[in-house]
């Protein structure tokens, strides 16, 4: 029962996504978006720790310290930030890379699904960024990517889906400025 729990939630998820993807015109990163979670990797631990008002990544991560489907799934998925993280040959670190721009918007797609999937009728336009700025994630994500996110996710919280998505498909992924980066000369 659990598996097909698990199953519905994670297929909401993606049309939701796909959904979003859509409307700005990223009909390949909407297809494809979240396919790994139906890999037996991930697909089985996430039944095993369904609870259908979080992630199973954080249960499993509250039992076992860390969770093996989100080693496996952050890996395969460009849309998360910490999938842009490398070594810096300079310094020999691993160090977070700025997140290209239809995945950033993918990244965006995706947290407002998240949020809309586990807060069901709760869920507001400012779900993604009270998330965001509640997490502990913001030291991890390079600070370009971070301040491009909570960029975004506050103008979904002020003006709505509509003139959020209109920005996205016409400004961001056309590779146009954001406003910090215009020159005011």
């Amino acid at each position: 029962m659990k598996l097909w729990k698990h199953f519905k939630t994670i297929t909401w998820h993606r049309w939701l996504v796909r959904g979003g993807c859509f409307r700005v015109g990223l009909y390949w990163r909407g297809l494809v978006h979240d396919l790994s979670k139906y890999s037996p990797t991930e697909l089985f631990v996430g039944a095993r720790y369904f609870q259908g008002n979080r992630s199973p990544n954080a249960a499993e991560r509250d039992e076992k310290g860390y969770s093996s489907a989100w080693m496996h799934h952050k890996g395969r998925n460009r849309h998360h930030y910490e999938y842009w993280t490398d070594m810096n040959t300079k310094t020999g670190r691993y160090e977070s890379l700025p997140m290209p721009r239809k995945f950033l918007v993918e990244m965006v797609m995706d947290r407002r699904a998240a949020c809309m999937t586990y807060q069901g009728k709760n869920y507001t336009d400012g779900s993604a960024l009270a998330y965001f700025e509640k997490s502990l994630e913001k030291p991890l994500m390079h600070p370009q990517t971070q301040k491009e996110l909570r960029y975004i996710l506050t103008m979904l919280k002020d003006e709505g889906e509509k003139a959020t998505f209109r920005y996205l498909k016409r400004s961001v992924l056309k590779n146009k400025p954001f406003p910090w980066e215009t020159d005011k000369g």
